[in-house]
């Protein structure tokens, strides 16, 4: 239902504004458990670009990691939902309390002309890959899934029909009073996607997932 772009976020206090910043200066970022992108995303970016994101993790959520950035306790966030920075703390953003960093997805959000994204950073093919391994859970995220062995014709009607879904205005309506982003991935993209994901060659997958465990 939406193409998720994610976002690092550092606190107002902070002085830091920039991703370059951070390659120069240590920020304590917030994160909620080892396979949690606040704990993931930041480890690889320390790994590839040589950003200093230092992680305390342990928080039950990410709520708390927000209260934890108010407190003074961590100064940012990494690997945050921007729909989700969006519903839930629009007056952060209108109040200039947090900088965006970074954009953490396969493209950028239309919200972020601005912003650097993740993808242009990579500094040779295998950051790219690597990227593109972690990343590509994005635009496929909250996905609806059917199991194997639906007949063509019958995927084919489904795919029209979410798609359909996504365009009605009493859906919209009702996902804009929720504040629920809505930014379609249509299924064959998706599927397009995770067939990519597979052909990532396995000394990459192996490097990803060392960067991860730490």
């Amino acid at each position: 239902m939406n193409d998720e772009v994610s976002v690092c976020v550092s606190w107002y206090t902070t002085g830091i504004t920039s991703l370059e910043q951070v390659k120069h200066n240590e920020l304590t970022v917030g994160g909620s458990g080892q396979a949690a992108d606040t704990d993931q995303f930041p480890k690889v970016l320390n790994a590839t670009i040589g950003t200093k994101f230092r992680l305390v993790t342990g928080y039950p959520g990410g709520n708390d990691v927000d209260l934890a950035m108010e407190r003074g306790e961590v100064m940012g966030r990494c690997g945050w939902s921007w729909s989700s920075v969006v519903a839930t703390h629009k007056s952060w953003i209108d109040e200039h309390k947090i900088n965006v960093l970074v954009q953490l997805s396969l493209s950028k959000h239309p919200d972020l002309p601005n912003v650097p994204l993740v993808m242009d950073l990579a500094n040779n093919d295998e950051q790219r890959q690597i990227f593109k391994l972690v990343f590509a859970r994005q635009p496929m995220g909250r996905p609806f899934l059917a199991p194997p062995g639906v007949p063509s014709d019958r995927v084919s009607v489904l795919r029209e029909a979410f798609m359909d879904t996504m365009k009605d205005g009493d859906f919209l309506a009702e996902a804009e009073k929720m504040k629920l982003e809505i930014n379609p991935v249509a299924g064959d993209a998706v599927q397009e996607i995770v067939q990519d994901v597979y052909k990532t060659p396995k000394p990459i997958a192996a490097a990803v997932a060392e960067m991860i465990n730490q």
